[in-house]
């Protein structure tokens, strides 16, 4: 019976891991598609477009390090990214259309709601997956470090910046569900 059970805990454990591995790396594929869209309507001459350009870097370096974990573990990435892809392009040409610091508004909402969802992780990871905790320590720095660029640069300034935050966190929250499943 004792054997059982620590089997059963044992399949969620790895289920659950699974599943942030997953939707970590749907995360990352999303901020880029997000960033690119920004990158498409601004262009890379300034400023903000050279902090936004730097920040998909750390994007891109966050998603090649999900996507080895997820081909080493054998892993089912979410069947959601042709939606992300374009969600995620979309959200990032309008804030950028709207302006500066409506970009920078968007990164402010994304990786408020990132950070949270990082966090929740490490709780629930405890010491039980070093590898992945060690990774979302230091994608959450990165993710904190964007939050802070944005906020240096004019995103409380955005038009409408708590509505769009508001929408944009709950768009993320939404994100984050699903692709932990699908």
């Amino acid at each position: 019976m004792e054997k059982a059970q620590n089997l059963k805990s044992a399949a969620q454990r790895s289920n659950a891991v699974a599943s942030m591995i997953r939707v970590n790396q749907a995360g990352e594929y999303g901020a880029k598609r997000i960033y690119a869209g920004q990158l498409a309507v601004m262009g890379d001459r300034t400023p903000a477009a050279r902090s936004i350009a730097h920040m998909a870097e750390q994007e891109q370096r966050h998603l090649s390090a999900f996507d080895k974990m997820i081909a080493e573990r054998g892993i089912r990435p979410t069947l959601l990214h042709p939606i992300w892809d374009v969600a995620g392009f979309a959200l990032g040409a309008v804030t950028a259309a709207i302006g500066p610091e409506a970009a920078m508004a968007c990164t402010v909402a994304v990786e408020t709601e990132i950070d949270r969802h990082y966090s929740e992780q490490l709780e629930e990871l405890g010491d039980s997956d070093p590898e992945l905790t060690a990774m979302v320590l230091e994608f959450q720095a990165d993710e904190l470090e964007h939050k802070a660029t944005a906020l240096a640069q004019g995103a409380e300034r955005a038009p409408a910046y708590p509505l769009m935050s508001a929408i944009i966190r709950m768009g993320c929250r939404t994100a984050i569900a699903v692709s932990k499943r699908i």
